[in-house]
Formats: structure tokens, sequence, C-alpha cells
């Protein structure tokens, strides 16, 4: 569809409650909308409320048959809590733009899903937090972006009420009560949109959350209040509640005055912004509602008519913008104690669309062999400890999942007491796709590194994860004390033992992998296959971690290219430094230690170069440069979002030739390709 932002939209309300009365109300107000269309779970439910919206000859049915319907371009998705998530994915599946009720999901991992989802099908998706459409709240950014109070210096902003019986579905933990979820985004989303402004920005993310709350009976929380400091010194106190009373403002501090709002959030009648300047009088700015241009449900739905003609996300309230605010709502919970039972870490979570984990059709994934190993290994292999929870695990690893990475990286020292490894395992027996998946176990870390710890922390491992056995076992560090027999022998006794399958060393020198695999064949053991140190485009010039090896000059290269060895090289990407390395910024120390240098910012120009050529991320360059050698390579990569891993993916889309690999990694002169 290419509507411009004149024409009219034609929607349909799934879940005709209270706030879709508000939004059909307001809607016949907007310059571009047209209410066609009411679906429900009760039809008879469905009927009345087109009744009621004036709307008599309103298409009327199942959210099924609103959503099949040729005539709707949109929907207005209101019903609770947790249905959002399913529903928007069922409507960007049939084609439509989406405005959904805040929250988008529970959770930031499902939001990411249902973000990916809408971006790659290309329709449009707002979340309807509709007091960042109405136009007081565009004269609060657009005065503090100007510097009417000065240096911004706190904010306070609280959406609180008091409901007086512990019922319904704001006190059910299996329908996401609570007031965080239900109106702690309002203030959240606030506070970030302010320090964007006093940025220049649309939004900036907090560096710090520190929270407390009461968690009732019903196990949602009551109430609660967080406090959040932006990179700039900003604060924030916020808070949210459903069993307490507190005025609804918004008060922001700067060093030369204050603006303050009442009643920011469900807009009444006549809305009231007012600046007080030091040694000024107050200044009122007034926003009277019978006004058509103060009306935000309409002003919403204008917004997503304008985002479907210009092809770009609503600039009031981007998608970024709300995985942002989603991660912070996360963050408050966690520290106030509220996980949802559908969230826990032992819950069967399913896919986010309900539907069955599967590979997609033109999944872009590319395939190798690992010697001693029968199974194909995706040549991106999923980094297992960027996870905060389930929810977000399920969410990033069945994104991989469907575009055919099946191998994952785990380690007994992820996370602690072995959390990374018990949430991957548990996502694998959710999936029920475990013999279909390479599972990588690492063990034996400084300090535990003989065969004694090896042997316990590989049975710790098996069991956390649920699993009989691993794919592939890898020391994660070596200790040259130790005689190198002795790992082989216990290493070879495990997969005669059938518990392991193909294994080797992480961060090994290539003189001890060589003398491990001479004692193998002299005594009749299983040899090594498999090397883990890092390599990538950027030269390490230093080791993020004591003990660590790499693989980047001529000779292991060499090495590798002779033998029958697969590299499953960490830090692929450079610890992000295609992506983020300035040589005025030194704010990374490590990255900084081990990266910054002449030769590595001109690979990074190349690689530069070359993305523009591709219209892809130097990233994806980096990536593909990995995958281009002549010796088996197994990226290893750690994205810690959808967002991060799409852009990781198209490193897949790309054929380096031998000539560009040269170029890239400055071996011949020229400085141009």
């Amino acid at each position: 569809m290419n509507t411009s932002p004149t024409e009219t939209i034609r929607w349909g309300i799934l879940g005709p409650g209270h706030i879709a009365r508000q939004f059909a109300k307001q809607l016949p107000s907007s310059q571009t909308g047209e209410l066609v269309a009411i679906g429900s779970s009760d039809l008879t439910r469905a009927k009345d409320f087109a009744v009621e919206a004036g709307v008599p000859h309103a298409i009327t049915g199942t959210y099924e048959e609103v959503l099949s319907n040729p005539d709707v371009d949109a929907v207005y998705v209101s019903t609770v809590n947790t249905s959002h998530a399913k529903l928007v994915l069922a409507a960007v599946h049939a084609g439509k733009h989406v405005l959904c009720e805040k929250p988008l999901a529970p959770n930031h991992g499902s939001v990411m899903a249902v973000v990916d989802a809408a971006r790659t099908a290309g329709v449009v998706l707002i979340e309807a937090y509709m007091y960042r459409f109405h136009p007081q709240t565009a004269k609060l950014l657009e005065l503090i972006g100007n510097g009417a109070i000065g240096q911004v210096q706190h904010v306070d902003a609280s959406f609180c009420f008091e409901v007086p019986e512990k019922k319904g579905r704001l006190f059910d933990a299996n329908l996401a009560g609570g007031g965080i979820l239900d109106v702690g985004g309002y203030p959240v989303s606030m506070a970030r949109a302010v320090a964007g402004a006093a940025s220049g920005k649309s939004f900036v993310e907090p560096n710090d959350l520190r929270a407390a709350g009461y968690v009732g009976s019903t196990g949602v929380d009551e109430w609660a209040v967080a406090h959040l400091t932006f990179p700039s010194n900003l604060t924030a106190t916020l808070r949210a509640g459903i069993r307490i009373q507190n005025p609804e403002e918004v008060t922001v501090t700067g060093s030369e005055g204050t603006l303050f709002l009442s009643d920011p959030w469900t807009i009444h009648d006549r809305q009231e912004l007012v600046l007080r300047r030091v040694g000024e009088q107050p200044q009122k700015f007034t926003f009277a509602s019978d006004n058509p241009a103060n009306q935000s449900y309409a002003l919403e739905a204008d917004a997503l008519a304008k985002a479907v003609g210009t092809g770009q996300e609503s600039r009031e309230m981007s998608l970024d913008d709300t995985l942002g605010t989603s991660a912070v709502l996360d963050r408050w919970r966690e520290q106030v104690g509220v996980r949802f039972p559908f969230e826990a870490d032992e819950a069967n979570i399913p896919t986010v669309s309900g539907l069955p984990l599967a590979v997609l059709p033109d999944a872009p994934m590319r395939y190798a062999r690992i010697p001693g190993l029968d199974k194909p290994v995706s040549r991106l292999v999923m980094g297992c400890d960027n996870q905060p929870d389930l929810a977000h695990a399920s969410s990033l690893f069945d994104a991989f999942w469907s575009a055919g990475g099946n191998t994952f990286d785990t380690a007994w020292l992820y996370g602690t007491d072995g959390e990374h490894e018990k949430r991957f395992g548990r996502w694998l027996a959710n999936r029920g796709v475990r013999e279909d998946a390479v599972v990588i176990v690492k063990g034996a870390h400084t300090p535990h590194c003989d065969p004694d710890s090896l042997s316990r922390q590989l049975l710790e491992s098996l069991d956390r994860q649920g699993l009989e056995y691993a794919d592939v076992y890898l020391m994660h560090r070596d200790n040259p004390d130790i005689p190198v027999g002795e790992f082989v022998d216990v290493l070879d006794e495990h997969a005669g033992a059938g518990r392991i399958t193909a294994f080797g060393g992480s961060n090994w020198t290539l003189d001890r992998f060589d003398e491990a695999n001479a004692w193998a064949a002299t005594n009749g053991r299983r040899p090594l296959t498999v090397l883990s140190n890092y390599f990538g485009l950027a030269e390490a010039y230093d080791v993020p971690w004591a003990g660590c090896r790499t693989a980047t000059d001529p000779e292991s290269k060499r090495w590798l290219t002779e033998g029958d060895v697969a590299l499953l090289p960490w830090s692929s990407q450079a610890r992000g430094f295609f992506a983020r390395a300035n040589p005025d910024d030194l704010s990374d120390s490590d990255l900084v230690r081990c990266f910054y240098g002449d030769a590595n910012f001109e690979r990074k120009r190349r690689a530069e170069q070359l993305a523009t050529e591709f219209g892809v991320p130097a990233t994806a360059v980096a990536l593909a440069y990995v995958l281009a050698q002549q010796f088996p390579t197994f990226a290893l990569v750690g994205p810690r979002s959808i967002a991060e891993y799409r852009a990781t993916m198209m490193g897949l889309g790309i054929e380096l030739n031998e000539e560009q690999t040269s170029w890239l990694d400055l071996r011949n002169g020229q400085n141009s390709f």
C-alpha cells in the first residue's frame, strides 16, 4: 500500500473496551481516519459498539475476520496487556498497519520480536502513548530544547490512582497487572523524551536505575518509585501505582526555571503548561480539547497515516523509543521484584506468535562441517551470555533459529550459578529442537583448569542445560603446568562415554594444540579438531581477558589453512570496533587498549568504503571477512537485541573475493578498491 498522509485510512478496532471508545469518539476529528470495522471475541459486543460509535453498518466479527478483510487498512488494538503481542503479529502478518495500546508487550523480549516482525514486513506500528502526540507535550519538549529553563537538571513525573478492591486485570499477575506495566511507561517515556530534548535528540536512555516498591498479595506491584540518572547527570524521580493517590503531574526543573504539567497523561478538557523562570511572571500555554488539533487519539491516527505515506516511523513515538521504554520497565520491575508467572525461568514460554518454531523458507544462513561432528553447523554461532531473562533469550534465539541458525555457544562460567546455561537449556526444551541444534559447551576456565575440574564442570553444564551430550566441547583455557596428555585422555574418555562429540581448545597456543594431537596420535586417542581464539579483521594489540589467545598473525592463518581444524573466533567483530570506534572517543578503555591503532583504523576505513558499495554496515563487511577465509570459520556473535542480530546477519549476504579480503587486511598497497 502506498498511502499518502492525506489519504483515508480505514480503521478496525480490536477490543471494544473503554479506551477504544475514546479512540472511536475522536477518530472523526482526524484528517485521515474512518472507522469501518469492530472485532471482538463477543460478536454481540462488537455490534453494540458499532451502533454506539455511530457506524451501525461497520464490519463486525472475530479478530481474525476483521484482519482478513481487505477493506481494513489499519487496526487499533486495545485488548488486555497479555494479548497485545499476538494480535499485533496477526495484524502484521495480514499486512495491516497497527496502533497498539501500551504496553506493546509485557516485556522487552516480546517487544523486540513484535518490532522486528513489523519492520521486516514493512508495515507501520505505533505504540499508543497518546500523550506523546498532544501539542502540550510537543510544546514542553520544544521549550526544553530551546533552553527556556536553562540546563535541565531533574524530572519529577507521576501516574498513580487508587483501585479500592484488589480485583480485575490490574491485580492479576497472569494478565501482567500492576502499576509499573500499566501506567509506569508514561513517566518513563516522558523522562527519556525530556532527556532527549535537553540533548538535541528524540530520547536518551538512562545509565542507572534504582527502584523500590510494594508487591501485594496478588503478586503485582501496587506502587513503585524509580530514580533514573542519564549520561548528562540529569536525574528523574518516577512514580507509578494502582493503590495509591498521587497527583498526576510532571515537573521539569532547570537551572533557570521550571516547566509544569498537571494531568499530562489522559488529556482532559483544558490542558495547561506553565513555564516559570526565575525573576519572571509565570507564562501559561493552554490547549482546549474542543479544538480538533488537540485531540490526541485523532492525532495518533493521523500520525500513523503520515508514517504510512512517508515510509518513515512515527516521529512522536518511534519503535526505537518503544524498545527503550520497555527495557527500562523491565529493569524497574526486576528491582521491585515483579516477574510474572509466564516469565519465570522454568516457564514454557511459547513463541510470541504462538506458532511452532520453524526455519523460514528463505533463511539466509550458511553451513559447514566441523571435523568429527556429523551435523551441519551454522556459520554464525549465537553466544548465550547476553540475555537478561528467559523472555529476552526466547525471542532472540527464536529469531536466530528462524534464520537458519542452529549453533549455540554456552559455558559453565557464564552468569551467576549457571543462569545462562539454564536459560538456554529451558529454551531448547521449550522448542523441542535438541537433535537439530549444535550445542557448544565450554569449561575448565582458570583457575579451575585441570582434568578433574573439566569433568566436574562438564557434568554440571549438561545437567544445567538438560542435555545428555554436548556436540562440541571446548576447554575454555589451557594450563601449561599440566601435561597435555592428561587433558587429551580425559576428553577422549568423555567422548567414548558419549558425553561429547567433537572437542578442542579455546585460547590455546598452536604449539600446545599440535602437542595435544601428537599425543592423541601416539596413544590412540581422538584428536582435537576445534580451536576458538580471537580472529577478526581488526588486529588485536592486546587481549580483553587474561589468558586469551589470538589467531590473526600470518603463521596462525597458514596453520589453520593447512590443518584440518575449525576456527570458532570469539569477538569476531572486534568488540564493536567497526561500529563505534573513533580516535577521539577514548571512553571504552578495553576497546582502546585492544584495538586502537593506525592500521586498524585504516582497516575500518576500508570496511566502511566497501560497506557503502554493498549497502550494509561496516560490521557486516567485518563479519564477511571472517567467513571468507580459506580455512573453515564459524563466527561467534553476541547480539544483545534482535536489531543487532539483524545487522550482523547482513554479513551473510556478502561474498568477498581474495582480492577484497587482501585489501581489507592491508596486504596490498592500494588505498582504494
